[in-house]
């Protein structure tokens, strides 16, 4: 690895606001930010606005949109063909 080429790889913590999730980890973010952290050690920290906390996927709160009877529109016409071939 080439000398003095590559940004500081350090503890960040990087933080969820509207869920209240944060969290330590290693990173080479940059920020002029820094929080207090649990062990008492200050560290930089990066704010995001989506989390595994806070995002729809896995919070379970997804929601599948149809618009226009598109899902049922597919089901009518490959299971009317499906039908047809297994009575063959």
């Amino acid at each position: 690895m080439k000398k003095n080429i590559h940004p500081e790889y350090r503890p960040v913590v990087y933080r969820d606001a509207e869920a209240g999730l944060a969290f330590l980890t290693r990173s080479t973010a940059r920020t002029e930010q820094t929080v207090a952290w649990e062990d008492g050690n200050t560290y930089p920290v990066v704010d995001v606005q989506i989390s595994s906390a806070s995002h729809p996927f896995y919070t379970g709160k997804a929601r599948v949109l149809d618009s226009a009877g598109q899902v049922e529109k597919f089901r009518r016409r490959y299971s009317a063909g499906s039908a047809a071939r297994a009575s063959r």
